[in-house]
């Protein structure tokens, strides 16, 4: 989670050269080029079923991706972690089968209100919508890594979700960055990228098969909270008092959810994440 939060905030400084979208599509295609190098995926063998599946999830994986940085380019990245998180938090909460755990969805929004404080007159309504669509993705993307995760092992689900996603990424990243790439933002974007996708998703792997779902979900919580570190100490975005009750809000519902809402842990529960990292 720290990882994937210094790379969100770190992204923000190749904003004014390739844009969101461009910067986006750079660290998804070099995390790409990472991957491949890894593992070669193989593809024989592999039904058409799950083949859509694993390039629906490419795609989920590149709107989320330059979504969210859109979304960081206008917001704040706590404010912008928090929205997203709503997305995970939903999935929890509609496995739950609990019409009780729909307080947790209520507690987040509340949070998020508090976050966004619309009675302020500052809210940018593009901002919170492109967080909210990361939201979406965010979901779509944990559904459609349960159905990768028992189809293909290790990094190898990786070494094809994530050029698709770099492909997808390319159709607004490319416009954005054209002309505007050195060897500066090369290098960039590729330590970018071992941030995220790289380390985090790797990290995941191992995580998941020493804990159970339900742990990693509630650990996960704690996102929108290291979000708002990194964005003071990265990027000087200090909350306001009720912005952190609000944040505090968000983390108390993901718990809250999570408890509620995991997948049976089984024998095959840990090959990949119910609840990925996948956040920017």
């Amino acid at each position: 989670m720290i990882s994937v939060q210094l790379g969100a905030a770190y992204s923000t400084h190749l904003f004014d050269s390739v844009g969101p979208a461009g910067t986006a599509w750079l660290r998804l295609t070099m995390g790409a080029l990472i991957f491949l190098g890894i593992t070669r995926p193989r593809l024989r063998g592999v039904g058409r079923r799950d083949l859509l599946v694993v390039l629906a999830l490419g795609v989920a994986t590149g709107l989320l991706t330059t979504a969210f940085l859109s979304a960081v380019a206008r917001i704040p990245l706590g404010t912008a972690v928090a929205i997203e998180f709503l997305g995970p938090l939903g999935v929890a909460v509609a496995r739950s089968h609990d019409r009780r755990s729909l307080v947790w969805p209520a507690l987040a929004l509340v949070g998020v209100v508090l976050l966004t404080e619309p009675w302020q007159g500052e809210i940018d309504a593009l901002g919170v919508g492109l967080a909210a669509l990361s939201a979406v993705c965010w979901a779509t993307y944990i559904v459609l890594t349960q159905k990768v995760g028992d189809r293909f092992s290790g990094l190898e689900g990786l070494s094809i979700t994530i050029p698709v996603a770099a492909l997808t990424a390319a159709f607004v990243g490319v416009p954005q960055a054209w002309g505007h790439i050195t060897w500066q933002v090369l290098a960039a974007s590729l330590g970018l990228a071992l941030l995220l996708p790289v380390l985090p998703f790797s990290l995941e792997l191992v995580a998941l098969r020493r804990l159970t779902t339900a742990a990693f979900g509630t650990l996960m919580a704690l996102e929108p909270a290291i979000g708002v570190v990194a964005g003071v100490v990265i990027l000087s975005q200090v909350p306001r008092p009720l912005q952190v009750v609000g944040v505090v809000l968000v983390v108390a519902a993901g718990v809250g959810a999570e408890r509620n809402g995991h997948r049976d842990d089984g024998p095959d529960a840990h090959e990949d994440s119910p609840i990925p990292l996948g956040t920017a």
